[in-house]
């Protein structure tokens, strides 16, 4: 028996090596598979609805995945557009121009600037209302028939004003632009540097909670060092920490940077707050939610962490992450002016509801 049971065993062994290359073939197949997979857009629907009170026109874009990855950017130069920027997505069975008899959009256009990337461009009236718009995406509800589906809700009045928030007002916040002056910080693959898109973002933040009545200090407010050129990491650290406990009354501290990869595909973004402040996470959760709504980024979520700007401030603080300059699409959105502004809106909001107890 024991001879039979050996045998048995070799035999065993020897299919399972046979066998093993084609496993492993089916299982790479089955994840090629799942990584080629993309959404596709499977209809377009246009109505006029109550949001809190509200007339909204709701524009509704169903699609065959959930998960979406998408940006934003909300133009006013040149051509009035809100241009909704899908990856891995393809328009599949929706018409590619739509005509709306509508006051504030004119038409809706989708288009493939390249394989699994699509755009759709709304075209926006004279009667549009800057900023007077939200995006978000639903889950499929099987009970309606309904797919998963990105919406937009263009509002008749003010989605709170482009220009300033409510809930500010006499509130003391210190802005750190991240990097400067001898510190480029990351570089995209075009060149663009974080430190120019930290101050150009902070200046916007700067400028829209002052015009709502927010005392403002910056650490910087030119492409400059803030301890000087010579400084060691931790003095030039210190120094914008510095200039937080400085500031009469501060109340909370938001430093600004840009993510950095080696892997050109890493995106999205994150804040952060330092573990055991309750003050600096709840504002970084507000923060994160409003960058995330706003910028249409892959949210990396609310995370801990002990840098040092955070770890030393005595007031609550975050460190935001807005998007990853290594990134060939997301360094594009930073260059942005527009996109500039929209985190910078976001932001402030953020700051709105923290003061506000939203």
């Amino acid at each position: 028996m024991s001879k039979i049971f050996r045998l048995r065993q070799r035999v065993l062994a020897f299919l399972a090596l046979l066998l093993l290359p084609l496993l492993c073939m089916q299982l790479g197949q089955a994840e090629a598979a799942r990584r080629s997979a993309v959404h596709e857009l499977n209809y377009f629907r246009s109505m006029e609805t109550e949001v809190d009170g509200e007339q909204v026109l709701r524009l509704e874009i169903g699609l065959n995945r959930d998960n979406l990855d998408y940006t934003v950017i909300e133009k006013q130069r040149l051509r009035r557009q809100l241009v909704l920027d899908l990856q891995e997505t393809k328009p599949g069975r929706v018409k590619k121009n739509i005509k709306l008899n509508n006051e504030f959009v004119s038409a809706v256009k989708v288009q493939e600037p390249e394989r699994r990337h699509t755009q759709i461009l709304i075209d926006l009236t004279d009667k549009y209302i800057e900023g007077a718009y939200k995006v978000y995406t639903v889950e499929a509800d099987r009970k309606e028939r309904k797919p998963y589906r990105l919406v937009v809700d263009i509002y008749k009045k003010p989605v709170g004003a482009a220009g300033s928030v409510d809930g500010v007002k006499g509130h003391s916040i210190v802005i750190d632009p991240g990097h400067g002056g001898s510190d480029s910080g990351a570089v995209g693959p075009s060149g663009l540097t974080e430190k120019a898109v930290t101050l150009a973002v902070s200046q916007q933040l700067r400028d829209i909670l002052e015009a709502s009545g927010a005392h403002v200090k910056m650490t910087r407010d030119t492409d400059k060092d803030v301890y000087g050129w010579d400084a060691t990491a931790s003095q030039e650290l210190q120094a914008r920490v510095n200039v937080g406990e400085r500031m009469p009354g501060a109340e909370i501290f938001i430093s600004v940077h840009i993510n950095a990869f080696s892997n050109p595909n890493a995106h999205g973004m994150e804040t952060y707050y330092y573990g055991g402040s309750s003050g600096g996470k709840r504002l970084a959760s507000l923060i994160n939610q409003e960058l995330q709504e706003a910028g249409g980024l892959f949210n990396r979520g609310v995370k801990t962490a002990n840098f040092y700007v955070i770890k030393h401030s005595s007031m609550p603080a975050t460190l935001l992450e807005l998007a990853f300059i290594t990134n060939p699409r997301e360094e594009r959105l930073l260059a942005d002016p527009d996109y500039q502004q929209k985190l910078a809106q976001a932001i402030a909001r953020g700051v709105a509801r923290y003061f506000g107890r939203g």
